[in-house]
């Protein structure tokens, strides 16, 4: 299984990356959402995605509407993962194509549930 993981930290990256790895996956790593639509291209689709929101050059929002507007990734698992917790910026997610929202901090138990939840080997 493969995981793409999108952040501007590499911190953010690496912890969610490890517990991706405890739970069997390989990581591929984006800095920005135009860095993970590069990253799509060359590598093709992943098990999951990972994307945080706020990001420099392409932020997560505009980078799930990318991915969304081909017909091939609509069936790409996509998790947010940020610190927005407004319920407008959630709702927005969602109407984008998000199938999960995970809010910052978070666990590696809350990373299994979300998986868990989207049927993806947990």
């Amino acid at each position: 299984m493969q995981a793409l993981v999108i952040d501007d930290s590499r911190a953010t990256r690496r912890i969610v990356g490890l517990y991706l790895k405890e739970l069997g996956f390989d990581i591929l790593e984006a800095g920005d959402g135009q860095q993970a639509l590069d990253a799509l291209v060359e590598h093709g689709l992943p098990d999951v995605v990972m994307v945080d929101w706020n990001m420099p050059v392409m932020n997560g929002l505009d980078f799930i509407k990318a991915v969304r507007s081909d017909k091939a990734n609509r069936d790409l698992p996509i998790i947010m993962l940020t610190t927005e917790t407004e319920m407008e910026r959630m709702a927005l997610a969602f109407l984008a194509g998000v199938n999960e929202y995970i809010m910052k901090p978070f666990s590696r138990t809350m990373i299994e549930e979300k998986l868990s939840i989207l049927g993806i080997g947990v």
